[in-house]
């Protein structure tokens, strides 16, 4: 039962649209009316054409390339809402950009995402929905309430269908230690066991694989990561676990599919199977063309539940399950 009387209303930028009309649709509610686009010098612009005074408002917006452009169509929407007495604003960010620098592993180093929560704190929202963060420490790094959901529950219903003749043959692997709770976590709700490929990362977007630990010999292997850039890491790990482990088949899961530069020509060329992600980044529409390995798996309903409980002062913490 909604316990105020707000009324609910979902708006969207331009970096995932797709995914804020599946919500609505879940919802069944319509998608909010704006504008949302770019001057001739490239500044964006916001226009709201409907009234969203005392609303309980929800930005669905993906800090995904081009990240600053999304990024600032997210605060200036923000911001508009606010201007406009909207009741209550929730940034929700299926997939949160500048993730990566979270802390100082050098000097004069800066905590890119440190900065980001603060202006997004800072340009009015209440609060914070996303899902699977790149490092889960980045919630404390907000001052308003953060809900980071998780996109593992979906990965288990696939593939609890895919292996259900060859349970006992499938195992999960972490492609890097630092991943190692993540796998684990994953590997409980499958009921499966885990490996972990060990790496040693020369510089950004470059890694060179180890060792393996763990025994992956003819086993179908779920390679488990939270996102996916170039896709070195990810083909590295895969070439490793057929070539040194002897795996009988590699297919990767990850959240986030930002797929930059060589990205695509990699993971056709490798021994994956399949690579899964999420929604949480649109996905290119020559998609099927460029890489068929390549599935998408949607979390519309993931967040449309999230958003319905936020929305009605329910718990959110069951979808963190």
């Amino acid at each position: 039962m909604i316990s105020h009387g707000k009324d609910l209303k979902i708006f969207s930028g331009n970096s995932n649209p797709a995914l804020a009309e599946a919500i609505c649709r879940d919802i069944s509610i319509p998608l909010g009316n704006a504008e949302v686009g770019a001057f001739s010098d490239g500044e964006n612009f916001v226009s709201i054409y409907e009234t969203v005074r005392g609303s309980d408002v929800f930005v669905v917006q993906s800090t995904c390339s081009p990240v600053n452009d999304n990024l600032m169509e997210m605060l200036i929407m923000v911001d508009a809402l606010k201007r406009a007495s909207a009741g209550r604003i929730t940034a929700v960010i299926p997939y949160f950009g500048y993730a990566r620098q979270d802390r100082k592993t050098k000097p004069r180093d800066p905590i890119s995402a440190k900065l980001v929560a603060n202006l997004i704190a800072r340009a009015g929202a209440d609060r914070v929905l996303t899902m699977d963060l790149h490092a889960d420490q980045i919630q404390g790094f907000f001052d308003i309430p953060v809900d980071n959901l998780r996109g593992s529950p979906v990965f288990v219903d696939y593939f609890l269908r895919r292996y259900a003749a060859c349970h006992d043959q499938t195992i999960v692997v972490s492609p890097d230690v630092g991943s190692v709770a993540r796998a684990r976590a994953f590997a409980q709700k499958l009921d499966m066991p885990m490996a972990i490929v060990d790496k040693r990362r020369q510089k950004a977007n470059s890694s060179e694989v180890m060792n393996i630990i763990g025994d992956v010999q003819d086993k179908h292997v779920i390679l488990l990561d939270d996102m996916v850039d170039t896709g070195g890491s990810l083909c590295h790990a895969a070439q490793a676990l057929v070539e040194l482990g002897g795996a009988k088949s590699v297919t990767a899961c990850a959240s986030h599919g930002v797929l930059s530069g060589p990205a695509f020509d990699r993971i056709n060329a490798s021994c994956l199977d399949e690579v899964l992600f999420l929604n949480t980044i649109r996905p290119r529409e020559d998609i099927a063309q460029r890489c068929p390995k390549i599935k998408y798996l949607s979390v519309a309903h993931i967040f449309a539940e999230a958003i319905e409980r936020i929305y009605e002062e329910r718990s959110v913490s069951k979808l963190f399950n």
